[in-house]
């Protein structure tokens, strides 16, 4: 390869800013929870752990190759990552279930010797974002999390409701153009999490619509969505590598 094409090939990886992927140490596993087994993404980082972990629930639109593609580079910066097909068996399955499975994957991660059961988190896209919120302050085992456009007001209780009992760090990534989850109603959680004096941080993309980190069921390939995963892996390296270092 000559010099030319290296220092181009080195200028383009640069301005996507992602890491390589980690697919050779990926694989399906299974995961039991409520008498039934669901399937899930498991990548594992090329190096000897133990790890830390994070548990990825994805949209509303199931686990699409976006995903895949984004626990291979979580995997890649050191992360053991398991995204879990919480869809499996019900479009809509009642929050008890989703809590049940979420549970279950953290067992099953403790199981594990690449990871360290101490430093386990939790992120979430769209009805993902919203488990996280409403998860995060019911799961203590859970470390840190980070919630991408999710909907606090909604559900029976509702995220916004459980804000006085989040003692784990979280992040919230919207857009200001959402229309599913108004920008307003997470400024509204952003007051409640402030209010309870939860650690919290808020990083808002301007013009940005509901899912934009997918597009066509792909992670998007530009500069805000280098930016928001660089969010999301940097505030994971803060609350879960260095924390526990």
């Amino acid at each position: 390869m000559n010099r030319m094409r290296l220092l181009m090939i080195v200028f383009l990886l640069g301005l996507v800013a992602l890491p390589v992927a980690a697919q050779d140490g990926a694989s399906t596993v299974e995961i039991a929870s409520g008498e039934r087994s669901y399937p899930a993404y498991l990548a594992l980082p090329a190096s000897e752990g133990p790890h830390p972990a994070i548990i990825l629930i994805h949209s509303f639109r199931g686990l699409e190759t976006g995903y895949l593609t984004m626990s291979d580079q979580l995997a890649a910066e050191g992360f053991v990552v398991l995204a879990i097909q919480w869809q499996t068996f019900e479009q809509s399955p009642a929050d008890s279930v989703v809590k049940a499975l979420v549970e279950d994957s953290i067992r099953y991660l403790e199981g594990r010797p690449e990871v360290d059961p101490m430093r386990i988190g939790l992120t979430g896209f769209c009805a993902g974002g919203r488990y996280t919120m409403l998860l995060l302050p019911q799961i203590p085992a859970l470390k840190a999390g980070v919630a991408w456009y999710g909907f606090p007001d909604r559900g029976e209780p509702a995220p916004i409701d459980l804000v006085a009992d989040l003692t784990a760090p979280m992040l919230v990534i919207h857009g200001t153009e959402d229309e599913p989850s108004p920008i307003a109603g997470i400024y509204n959680y952003a007051n409640a999490l402030q209010s309870a004096d939860a650690t919290f941080e808020l990083k808002v993309y301007s013009g940005e619509p509901h899912g934009f980190m997918l597009q066509g069921g792909q992670l998007r390939q530009d500069e805000v969505a280098a930016d928001a995963y660089r969010e999301m892996a940097d505030f994971f390296t803060r609350k879960l590598i260095e924390a526990g270092a």
